[in-house]
């Protein structure tokens, strides 16, 4: 019995493995640049004393996470020329102070010095409202289920306000920033919609003070990488905080120097 071959398909074989060829793909890389995770939060009813500041580096396309910015030195002065010296944890790019002084509308300056370079950033204590109350609808929407939660507050009368909130629950979270330009003195409020919660669960709900320029900032990476991505994630274009480098302007720094009182609240989902 003579074997038989299949002409055309042998003839499209040998054209397939005489066309195909491994393609290096040259990313193009920079060096690593300092990210900062440098936000004060001064919670109402707290005197405000223990904060944290982390530091880390930009990796590579391929690579995943944040390498930690270890060996950094870390403080911040206020106006008034007191320094709050931030002491790192055990090599991780982390860095706390358990002697912050908080106070209202105060003016304050971080310094990094980092492998070299010395970065600054300014930033004034913004305080917040108080929340004043929080409601809970329930509704359905193409036959899936959701939660819409609302926390309201009193915006001040005669003051331009911007605001950030977030949401945190152990299964869903969100965050945002408001301003009270068509609003002012009014009632407002911040606004959470999930499909993963559920009677019972915890969602932890913060609002805090803000700049305008801060409010320019997060409103620009939320809108580019949408929120539940994050504020430190590959953006489609760079977005430029409020953190210097003086040694050398090019080597810019990711990131942001934001001082805030919030005020937070625990819902439980009914």
């Amino acid at each position: 019995m003579r074997n038989l071959v299949n002409i055309p398909t042998l003839l499209a074989s040998l054209v397939f493995l005489s066309c195909e060829e491994v393609v290096d793909v040259d990313l193009s890389t920079e060096d690593p640049r300092l990210v900062v995770e440098a936000s004060i939060n001064w919670s109402k009813d707290t005197d405000g004393k223990h904060q944290r500041i982390t530091l880390s580096q930009t990796t590579p396309y391929f690579e995943t996470g944040l390498s930690p910015a270890t060996g950094a030195i870390v403080y911040i002065e206020n106006a008034q020329g007191q320094r709050y010296d931030f002491n790192e944890e055990a090599n991780s790019g982390i860095y706390t102070t358990d002697h912050f002084n908080a106070q209202e509308n105060m003016s304050y300056t971080l310094f990094i010095q980092y492998k070299d370079q010395l970065y600054q950033g300014k930033e004034a204590m913004v305080t917040v409202t108080d929340l004043t109350y929080i409601t809970q609808n329930d509704g359905t929407v193409f036959s899936r289920e959701y939660v819409e939660i609302k926390a309201y507050f009193d915006d001040p009368v005669d003051e331009v306000n911007y605001y950030f909130y977030k949401f945190e629950a152990e299964k869903d979270h969100t965050i945002n920033v408001i301003e009270d330009r068509l609003l002012n003195g009014n009632e407002m409020f911040a606004i959470f919609v999930s499909e993963e919660l559920e009677k019972s669960d915890q969602v932890q709900v913060s609002l805090y003070g803000i700049s305008r320029q801060y409010y320019n900032y997060m409103y620009t990476l939320i809108t580019q990488s949408g929120e539940s991505m994050g504020p430190f994630v590959t953006q489609p274009a760079t977005v430029k905080g409020n953190i210097i480098n003086t040694s050398n302007p090019e080597n810019y720094a990711l990131g942001y120097f934001r001082v805030s009182q919030n005020d937070t609240y625990i819902y439980v989902v009914d």
